[in-house]
C-alpha cells in the first residue's frame, strides 16, 4: 500500500516544514499573548456592575463565539482594505487569532474568578482591603491556578486554528504541506506530514497541561 508513498520527498521538503513549524510556534505564541490581553480586558469589563462596560463586552464575546473564525479572518483580510485599512498577512493572522481566542479566554478567566468562595472576598472587604488589593492578593492568585489547565487547552485550540492562516498565504505549517502537494502532486505526503507535526505540538502542550495539573494538585496538598 505504501509503494507509491514517497518518504524521500518528505525528507527533501523537511527544511520547508521546519520553517513552517517555527512560524506556527511563534505566531501562535504571539497570538496567545494577544488573546490573554484581550481576554483580561473583556473579563474586567464583563465583571463590572454598570451596563456601560458589561454590555459591550458581552456583545463582543457572544458575536465572536457565534461566528466562524474563518469569517472573522476573511473580514479582516478582505473587508478592512475596503474600509481603508491595509495590513500585512501576518498581522491580520495574529489579530484574528488574538481577537477570536480572547473571547474564549475572557470566559475562562471570569469562571476562575467567580469560583473563588464569596466568604474570602467578604473577609478581605471586612479587613479594609481596596478593590485592587483584593484582586491582587486574594482573588487573582487563586483564580490563576484554577484557569491554567483550561488556558492551556485553549492554547491547543489556537495552534490548530492557526492552520486557517494558510488561506491568506501565511507561510506556516499547513502552507508548507500545501506547497508540497501542489509542487509534486503528492497530497498524502504533504498533509500526513502536517498532521504529524501538529500531533507533536499537541503532545507538547498536553504535557504542559499535565504538569500544571500535577503542580496544582501538589500545591493544594501542601495547603
Amino acid at each position: 500500500m505504501l509503494e507509491n508513498f514517497s518518504f524521500r520527498t518528505i525528507v527533501e521538503y523537511l527544511p520547508l516544514f521546519g520553517q513552517g513549524l517555527v512560524t506556527t510556534v511563534w505566531l501562535s505564541a504571539l497570538s496567545f499573548v494577544g488573546a490573554l490581553v484581550v481576554g483580561i480586558v473583556l473579563c474586567a469589563m464583563n465583571l463590572q456592575r454598570g451596563w456601560l462596560f458589561r454590555a459591550p463586552a458581552k456583545a463582543y464575546i457572544d458575536a465572536v463565539r457565534a461566528t466562524p473564525l474563518l469569517a472573522q479572518l476573511y473580514f479582516l483580510y478582505f473587508g478592512l482594505p475596503r474600509l481603508g485599512f491595509v495590513l500585512p498577512e501576518l498581522v491580520v493572522g495574529i489579530l484574528a487569532l488574538s481577537l477570536n481566542s480572547g473571547a474564549y479566554i475572557a470566559e475562562i478567566i471570569r469562571a476562575g474568578i467567580l469560583s473563588i468562595p464569596r466568604g474570602q472576598v467578604e473577609a478581605s472587604v471586612a479587613s479594609g482591603m481596596t478593590y485592587v488589593q483584593r484582586m491582587r492578593l486574594v482573588v487573582l492568585p487563586q483564580a490563576f491556578k484554577v484557569t491554567i489547565p483550561p488556558l492551556l487547552g485553549q492554547a491547543i485550540v489556537l495552534v490548530k486554528d492557526s492552520a486557517l492562516l494558510s488561506l491568506i498565504s501565511v507561510a506556516e505549517l499547513t502552507r508548507a504541506g500545501q506547497l508540497l502537494a501542489s509542487d509534486r502532486f503528492m497530497p498524502a505526503e504533504g498533509f500526513l506530514t502536517i498532521a504529524a507535526f501538529y500531533l507533536l505540538l499537541y503532545y507538547c502542550l498536553k504535557g504542559l497541561a499535565g504538569l500544571s495539573t500535577r503542580w496544582l494538585g501538589s500545591a493544594r496538598a501542601r495547603t
